[in-house]
């Protein structure tokens, strides 16, 4: 492939819609379109007809992506919508002209792109970020259009990534995933990071959508264990939301709890800043970026062990591992972090140190060396 290819990131959703995919694929354009590529972002238009729009210096399009539907009216719609959406679809390619077509979390954004692939000939990359294994609705379960889509996709891409190395294994278990390379997620770097322990620590904080694989729930369980001066802020929205405020109610410990709704990634950072203790208290986790964004952040982080954190987190150096399952244990995480400040001084700096290897340049080398080993790329039908 050339020196300077083409890309076109096809993410399952985009902004205004806040969430790691979004993060990461906004992150990757702007790398890439700072090392002098022709970068375009494709996502789902879920409705809202945003069309065509430049975000910091980026193409977003927003593409019709309709997949048919079980009843025969349904399916019928979908009929009538289909011709419209690939003429969409086939307009984008014709503009920017990819040299790959890279999937960032498959949906019905990966059916589109592996279709287009197909019909231009243009290599394809997918790239995982869990959502197979960290859905609280199973839609890969439920949903034989995208279950049999995936599996083809992975079968017709070229290269094929995961977040971290649970999620390659299910693709390659549950989805015939042949060659599974693991490409980390990244973060921003830059922000000043060192600082001591503050002499009263009382403020903790979690992040995340608010369903019930990310565990917020065992998180409020925890809470009556803690030193009675500590509060809890949970950032983030989702269907549990009123669930955790109804458990923080009987628990008694509603007083000493905030959901403050979602934030933007600038906003969460400095909300962790502000913290003296970050909390991952996932039942089931891909990978776990907001691990990422309080190294980052310079706040150590109390992280679950039965879940993705455990596969990039040494436990006692740059953070402490617990099964959030059991609220004592979680507790006492947290507690010894708000307590000891010689545990607290090494897992900050422990953080700090290993941030630095998960770089947003870090995870673009990683794309750009995928890409360039895909050899030549097979000549454009000119659809």
């Amino acid at each position: 492939m050339q020196e300077q290819p083409t890309v076109a990131l096809i993410s399952s959703s985009f902004f205004p819609h806040i969430g790691g995919v979004e993060q990461h694929t906004a992150q990757v354009a702007q790398e890439l379109l700072a090392r002098g590529h022709r970068v375009e972002v494709w996502t789902v238009d879920r409705g809202e007809a945003l069309g065509i729009r430049t975000l910091d210096g980026v193409k977003v399009r927003y593409l019709p992506s309709p997949l048919p539907r079980s009843s025969p009216r349904g399916f019928l719609r979908w009929a009538v919508e289909i011709p419209v959406a690939l003429r969409r679809w086939v307009q984008a390619y014709r503009s920017l002209r990819p040299d790959v077509l890279h999937v960032q979390c498959f949906g019905p954004n990966g059916i589109y792109a592996h279709l287009l692939s197909g019909l231009t000939r243009t290599p394809m990359v997918v790239s995982s970020h869990g959502e197979t294994l960290a859905d609280d609705h199973n839609v890969f379960e439920r949903s034989v259009v995208l279950r049999t889509g995936l599996k083809r996709a992975l079968r017709g891409s070229e290269v094929v990534t995961a977040c971290a190395p649970g999620v390659a294994g299910d693709l390659r278990e549950r989805f015939e995933a042949v060659k599974v390379t693991v490409v980390p997620n990244g973060v921003r770097l830059g922000r000043p990071t060192s600082r001591p322990p503050r002499e009263e620590r009382r403020a903790v904080i979690a992040a995340g959508r608010l369903e019930d694989n990310k565990g917020f729930d065992l998180l409020i369980r925890a809470v009556p264990l803690l030193p009675a001066r500590t509060v809890l802020t949970i950032v983030g929205d989702g269907s549990r939301r009123q669930a955790l405020v109804e458990l923080a109610r009987q628990l008694d410990v509603a007083d000493r709890i905030h959901l403050v709704g979602a934030r933007g990634p600038d906003e969460v950072m400095e909300a962790m800043e502000d913290a003296d203790v970050v909390v991952v208290p996932s039942r089931k986790e891909a990978f776990g970026l907001v691990v990422l964004e309080a190294w980052a952040a310079g706040t150590p982080v109390v992280a679950t062990s039965i879940a993705g954190p455990a596969d990039f987190v040494t436990d006692r150096y740059d953070g402490l591992l617990v099964d959030p399952r059991d609220p004592r244990e979680l507790a006492a995480g947290i507690t010894q972090l708000l307590d000891d400040d010689a545990l607290w001084r090494t897992l900050a700096e422990g953080g700090t140190r290993t941030v630095r290897s998960y770089s947003w340049e870090a995870v673009v080398d990683q794309y750009l060396r995928l890409y360039r080993g895909i050899g030549q790329v097979r000549p454009h039908t000119g659809a």
